[in-house]
């Protein structure tokens, strides 16, 4: 039974990462559950609760700064409400377009969220790249904390494993 839940650790942890940059998924939350479960499995020896409370803190603060930079990006350059609902939804509909389709979402969506607002189309574009810089941003901070939550459980591990 160990192996399985070790397994399915592992799985959530891969399937977290590649959250770490489809929107879609909840990328930290499941890298967290990964660490978590493979954590209680062992019984905690290798990873306590000091380690996973360090690896919840970079996974928060991962968290934190993904949300915070779309819409910082957005308002550094004076984003309408219709533009970081366009930069939503255009990152959602992007999905379904591949790699292209989630670095060019995003864009267009603030640009057309910014046009319907009744913006110039230099404003517009303007305001689609100020947007889609700030989730670019978002996204590799999200990626770092989350590698970074991977590295301290590997640290964690070896550090705690008895020799």
């Amino acid at each position: 039974m160990d192996i399985a839940l070790y397994v399915l650790a592992a799985v959530l942890i891969v399937v977290g990462l590649i959250g770490a940059i489809v929107p879609a998924l909840p990328g930290i939350p499941l890298i967290y559950g990964g660490i978590w479960l493979a954590a209680g499995v062992d019984h905690y020896r290798h990873l306590g609760l000091w380690w996973l409370l360090g690896i919840a803190l970079i996974g928060l603060i991962g968290l934190t700064m993904d949300f915070v930079a779309g819409a910082l990006g957005a308002k550094r350059v004076g984003a309408s409400q219709l533009a970081l609902w366009g930069a939503t939804l255009g990152t959602v509909v992007g999905m379904f377009f591949g790699f292209v389709g989630l670095i060019f979402g995003p864009f267009l969506g603030a640009l057309l969220g910014e046009l319907l607002s009744g913006k110039s189309v230099l404003r517009s574009a303007h305001v689609g790249l100020g947007t889609w810089v700030g989730l670019i941003f978002g996204t590799l901070v999200k990626l770092v904390a989350s590698l970074s939550m991977v590295a301290l459980m590997g640290m964690g591990w070896w550090l705690n494993h008895p020799r």
